[in-house]
């Protein structure tokens, strides 16, 4: 197991040995190697390597570990995704949707963030000034190399517009894409460290008082990681690899909506824990 976490001018690779710091590293030569392990394994040998002798801090505000890589995400690929999809979309008729495509054979797949535009560990998310029921939804994210392998994991965190959405499926778009909608981190974790028994969890404080929480394990999932990568990469190409968030399992009831200022954070077993203040 590696953990990689980006700073704002280098890297800072961490495995259970050492914690190096290295500015000649590139997020987009990892996600096209065939072996991670063949070009991760020089930069820990290497003399020039700066040894750190503390553990990256929870503390630090890290950067989305993305370069180049696209951020996609998959939907309704749990019970509770399904219900709430169709809870929010009852009176505009769309509920029947979700569940057809929760049964369907072809699982939801769309895009969701540019790297540019992902945040980071700490950095701030927001909600859309013209939505009046917006949520987080706690993701495990899959790294995907150019040839479709999933080789890492990482937490992420879809924001999204309930009401927006809920009006009507085909604004789903804006109801997912846009500006601090996404956030992805505290790092990328490449190794098999996910199993079925992986809890995933969040936690939402407003005014320093928990007003939400909720979890929920990865064996909750409909659908195996290897068949959301395989239709991501049918008919399509990632140069640079792509990240795939898998949906969440963990939906807050209708009657609860982010407000600014809150403090949104999502653990995931083996990965650590993602923070974000909301805007």
């Amino acid at each position: 197991m590696i953990k990689i976490y980006r700073d704002h001018d280098d890297y800072v690779l961490e495995n259970l040995e050492r914690i190096i710091r290295v500015q000649e590293f590139s997020l987009d030569a990892l996600f096209q190697a065939n072996s991670p392990a063949d070009y991760l394994t020089p930069f820990f040998e290497s003399a020039h390597s700066e040894v750190i002798h503390q553990s990256p801090s929870e503390k630090h505000p890290w950067q989305a570990p993305v370069e180049n890589q696209e951020i996609w995400a998959a939907g309704v690929t749990y019970m509770r995704s399904k219900s709430a999809r169709m809870e929010e979309s009852e009176q505009s008729g769309g509920d029947h949707f979700y569940d057809l495509v929760y049964e369907a054979k072809r699982p939801e797949l769309f895009f969701k963030s540019t790297g540019s535009r992902a945040r980071g560990h700490l950095a701030p998310v927001r909600i859309r000034k013209d939505s009046a029921w917006n949520v987080p939804e706690p993701e495990l994210t899959l790294a995907l190399n150019s040839a479709g392998n999933i080789f890492g994991y990482t937490i992420g965190n879809d924001m999204s517009s309930r009401s927006i959405e809920g009006e009507n499926p085909l604004y789903l778009p804006q109801a997912k894409i846009y500006r601090g909608s996404c956030a992805i981190g505290p790092c990328l974790v490449v190794g098999d460290v996910v199993s079925p028994n992986s809890k995933i969890s969040i936690s939402i404080s407003r005014l320093s008082q928990i007003v939400f929480q909720g979890d929920t394990s990865v064996s909750q999932l409909k659908r195996s990681f290897h068949e959301l990568a395989d239709y991501l990469f049918q008919e399509n190409e990632f140069p640079c690899g792509a990240y795939l968030m898998t949906g969440t399992g963990i939906v807050p009831d209708a009657g609860f909506t982010l407000q600014s200022g809150d403090q949104i954070q999502i653990q995931i077993e083996g990965l650590g824990i993602l923070e974000n203040e909301v805007e």
